[in-house]
């Protein structure tokens, strides 16, 4: 893709930081990739142009917005993506009028003013860096809930650095400006003076930019402790050896960036932020701290008070027992915030806006299973007989539907197709579980009708009948499945191959490692014995949650398919799409229903969802 990053660079915060190592990320990948920014130089090879974007004036900032509009029409831009609310503003009116679409990053609360909710100057999708942050955007900003996704600000950790054990010291890593001074401030007049005095070979040392801005009550607390305690003080300001210091430090205090970082080098952290203080970062509190992006951000309006006696307190805990982060907590912030995973999912999100500014909304995503010669004599109503589903295709090319796959999908969202060649009236076809009658009944029918479909497979290839059936109800008659021949076919015919888990288990009734085995190992298996690449996965009985979720995608599929549930679109949630399902006796009107746009919609409508 061709992206374009713009940003307020007037100093290099943890949001330019991010940005340009996304940009780097995505450089590394084959993208290419430009830079607006207010600033001369910055860390990345991405091309860049100057731009006064955090000049507020509105002279500045019409010839901000004529800048990006040369740079997307000369440079054939896919995907603007802003991360500043002075980016997203220039940004919004650089693009009207053109079919570029809009990211934004949100990486702060945003001022409740009302141009705030009248003016939706962030685009077509907006990435929130923490869950508070998106609930925030959702119900106080009144954002569209469907237009927001959780991202977290990725981070490319280094291996872990020695550790120097001699040294004794409490690093606050963060700016002296605005909110964090205030902190900063609150320590040096709280905090310090007492840990000072306790540990006679403890080191305070403060890192960060624009130590100029320290508030006034800041600067007088640090004169005093320098003139008490001299250079157990260190005033180090801004420095490219963060995480050198942090291999010197035995407690960082921070938040945001600054904490992920800390984690991730085994360093421990008290979340310390603009919103509030979080505490120690352990494996009970890192989902709360997270959430905040560790003490920066809070879901709704309250009050920033901080108890800073009980911060003293666990400060002191940590300083008389010096301890290293446990190995789990240190997985669990590199899985979470790693670069290469974070910048996999921004992609999905260009994507998608990509897809929405196109105008490619719903898609009827229909799921069947069984295609016998005739009736069969089961309580599970997952069949189609032969001669009815034929009414169904040629019903389908009656009104010119075109068949789609996921993997068809996903190379226009990509852009390794042109999206003029999308089909007009899109639909796809899914057929779970591999049954003999697919090869017999269903793969003729279907080139006979002109249409490929996505066949979701078993990676036990030993598995050969519904055993899951048969073994919840012995009255269930044994349908066979596919030999691994007929499942080539499907292959040849080109035909997607979706996974369905290794063995067709509830995914939510096991434990979270067995559940991720069934989905990892079933995509590995099919693509090693089928030799195809394998991108979407289908629950079996549609039996998903947060964590399952989490477990497909983590595996590595772009798409996650279910039934009777997700999204109104195929981007609302990739690893929830709605699939409808199909019984023995679908009539003309019921077909009409299930392919209609409106159809989702009345679906919830009904049943309360």
């Amino acid at each position: 893709m061709r992206i374009l990053h713009v940003l307020s660079a007037e100093f290099f915060a943890g949001s330019v930081a991010y940005a340009v190592q996304l940009a780097e990320a995505h450089r590394a990948q084959g993208h290419q990739v430009w830079i607006v920014a207010d600033a001369d130089a910055l860390p990345t090879g991405a091309t860049l142009v100057w731009a006064g974007i955090s000049n507020r004036r509105y002279g500045q900032r019409l010839r901000n917005a004529r800048i990006i509009r040369q740079v997307v029409r000369r440079e054939n831009i896919d995907v603007v993506h802003c991360h500043s609310r002075a980016a997203s503003w220039v940004s919004y009116f650089a693009l009207r009028g053109l079919s570029v679409p809009l990211v934004s990053t949100v990486h702060g609360r945003q001022h409740l003013h009302t141009s705030t909710s009248l003016f939706d100057i962030y685009g077509d999708k907006v990435i929130a860096i923490c869950e508070n942050l998106r609930e925030h955007l959702a119900v106080e900003v009144k954002m569209a809930p469907a237009k927001i996704v959780a991202i977290p600000n990725g981070v490319a950790f280094g291996p872990p650095q020695p550790v120097d054990e001699a040294a004794l010291r409490v690093s606050f890593i963060g700016r002296f400006n605005g909110g964090k001074g205030e902190r900063a401030a609150a320590l040096l007049q709280q905090v310090f003076p007492a840990l000072l005095r306790e540990f006679p070979t403890l080191r305070v040392a403060l890192i960060g930019g624009e130590l100029e801005h320290l508030p006034a009550a800041g600067k007088a607390a640090l004169a005093q402790l320098q003139a008490e305690f001299g250079a157990r003080v260190e005033v180090v300001g801004f420095t490219d050896d963060v995480a050198g210091w942090m291999a010197r430090t035995t407690l960082v205090i921070g938040a945001g960036r600054v904490a992920i970082e800390a984690l991730g080098a085994g360093r421990p952290v008290l979340a310390l932020g603009e919103a509030n203080y979080a505490g120690l970062v352990t494996e009970a509190t890192f989902a709360t701290a997270a959430a905040s992006n560790f003490g920066d951000i809070s879901a709704r309006q309250a009050s920033t008070a901080v108890d800073f006696a009980a911060l003293l307190a666990d400060a002191r805990a940590v300083l008389q027992t010096p301890l290293r982060v446990s190995e789990p907590v240190q997985q669990q912030v590199r899985a979470h915030y790693d670069l290469a995973r974070v910048a996999a999912r921004v992609l999905e999100v260009y994507q998608g806006a990509r897809m929405q500014k196109a105008g490619i909304g719903y898609i009827p995503v229909l799921m069947y299973h069984k295609i016998p010669d005739a009736p069969l004599a089961t309580k599970h109503q997952i069949y189609v007989t032969k001669e009815n589903f034929e009414k169904h295709l040629a019903y389908f090319k009656q009104r010119k539907l075109t068949s789609l796959t996921f993997a068809d999908y996903l190379q226009f969202a990509r852009g390794e197709r042109p999206l003029r060649d999308f089909p007009a009236r899109p639909i796809i076809l899914t057929f779970d579980d591999g049954y003999t009658d697919n090869y017999t009944n269903l793969l003729p029918l279907m080139q006979q009708y002109g249409y490929r479909g996505v066949l979701y497979l078993l990676g036990d290839f030993d598995v050969r009948y519904n055993q899951w059936d048969v073994a919840a109800d012995p009255t269930e008659p044994r349908s066979d499945i596919m030999s691994l021949e007929q499942k080539r076919a499907f292959v040849e015919a080109g035909w997607e191959i979706g996974a369905h888990t290794m063995s067709h288990p509830r995914l939510s009734a096991l434990p979270p490692p067995k559940a991720a085995a069934e989905i990892s190992q079933s995509k590995a298996a099919l693509e090693a014995v089928l030799q195809t690449e394998i991108v979407s996965f289908a629950y079996p009985f549609g039996d998903l949650n947060e964590d399952v979720k989490a477990a497909v995608r983590a595996a590595g599929f772009a798409l996650g398919v279910a039934t009777d549930t997700g999204g109104l679109t195929i981007e609302d949630d990739r690893m929830q799409v709605f699939r409808v399902n199909m019984f023995p006796n679908e009539s003309t009107s019921s077909l009409f229903k299930k392919t209609s746009p409106w159809y989702r919609k009345y679906y919830r409508w009904k049943r309360k969802k």
